[in-house]
């Protein structure tokens, strides 16, 4: 390892990282939210209110995980100083491990300044429905929601699962996810479209080479406050046997829900909860994050069909192919990326192409 070029590499990390973020004005601000919480009258609006403590959470969460950085970047900074005076060869793995944990840690945290959309914090609604093909799509449905679950781990993020509809023979004929964690919908914006695989077919005898698709649906989860007003006149109601797990009483009582849009042809459903009434809520507060990410996307392409779910599920408008014969490769379409390790990439490890996405140049 060359010390000299790794300090100069050191510094220039340590100007950039200033750039980005800067802890003493984010302290200021925090500061100032804590003043502001603490004044009589804080509560009298409580959607004000709110909405100021969410802030203030956000920015202590930002501040002690850049604070943390911080700190060891300081101290790889002694370790380099430590090594040239020692020379102490030793110390040099030490240092490059530190220096790469350092990397990825601030790639991470990079990647969440270009999160400027106003939802980009909240949790994600994920919704992956299999396109035509029967048992092939369903079974490549249920490869990405266990591709997803994997990253989900990855990221430090939880999941709970909505909604399930097993397939008939293998895989899945639907799901839906709720991920919760900071910038959640803002990492998971970057897998709605379709996603298409290309490989021998497991339920062909003759062992032929199958094309298959799947669409990923991302919304943000929305708080009940925001104006999205949904007419009772414009959805209609299906109760229905709840097929998964759950024990006696999900089989013996209609309490699952589906609920359909009829305007826009969304269609929500929820069976895991023991209740209709908590199936319903679920159902339509699926539906309310569904309807705010199509009217933000309304506004961002007022002439352009939706991504992801609202396009058809075929060909030409994959976002991603999934390639294990006759070769194996995973390629991002809009950016280009590519990646030759398919395990790897089923596996969970899909954060080259979620940063490659979200480092785009605007308008691509």
């Amino acid at each position: 390892m060359n010390t000299k070029n790794d300090s100069k590499q050191f510094d220039l990390k340590m100007n950039s990282f200033g750039g980005i973020f800067d802890l003493a004005e984010t302290q200021q601000q925090i500061n100032e939210l804590t003043a502001e919480v603490s004044a009589p009258g804080f509560w009298d609006d409580a959607n004000t209110a709110q909405e100021k403590m969410s802030t203030k959470t956000r920015l202590e969460r930002e501040l002690k995980r850049w604070e943390a950085v911080d700190t060891e970047l300081e101290e790889a900074d002694l370790l380099i100083e430590l090594i040239r005076e020692e020379k102490d060869a030793s110390l040099e793995k030490d240092l490059e491990q530190t220096l790469n944990n350092l990397q990825l840690k601030m790639d991470s945290l990079t990647i969440e300044t270009l999160f400027t959309g106003e939802r980009d914090l909240n949790n994600a609604i994920v919704t992956i429905h299999p396109g035509a093909g029967g048992t092939e799509s369903q079974d490549w449905a249920q490869m990405l929601t266990r591709m997803y679950y994997r990253w989900i781990e990855r990221k430090g993020f939880e999941a709970e699962t909505l909604d399930l509809q097993a397939g008939d023979e293998a895989g899945i004929k639907s799901v839906t996810l709720l991920v919760k964690g900071p910038y959640a919908y803002g990492y998971f914006r970057a897998e709605a479209g379709v996603h298409r695989l290309v490989r021998i077919s497991p339920f062909d005898a003759n062992k032929r080479r199958h094309t298959s698709f799947a669409s990923v649906f991302v919304s943000p989860e929305v708080e009940d406050d925001v104006d999205i007003e949904i007419d009772e006149k414009e959805i209609r109601v299906d109760t229905f046997r709840a097929s998964g797990a759950g024990g006696q009483h999900v089989n013996k009582t209609s309490s699952a829900i589906r609920i359909t849009h009829l305007p826009t042809g969304f269609v929500t459903q929820c069976q895991n909860e023991r209740s209709q009434r908590q199936n319903k809520l679920i159902a339509m507060r699926v539906l309310k994050s569904h309807l705010y990410e199509l009217q933000q996307e309304e506004k961002r392409e007022k002439m352009a069909k939706m991504a992801g779910e609202k396009k058809e599920i075929g060909w030409g408008n994959q976002i991603r192919s999934y390639v294990f014969q006759p070769y194996q490769m995973v390629k991002d379409h809009r950016t280009g990326v590519e990646v030759g390790n398919v395990s790897a990439v089923m596996d969970g490890d899909i954060s080259v192409f979620v940063d490659g996405y979200l480092k785009r140049p605007k308008g691509q």
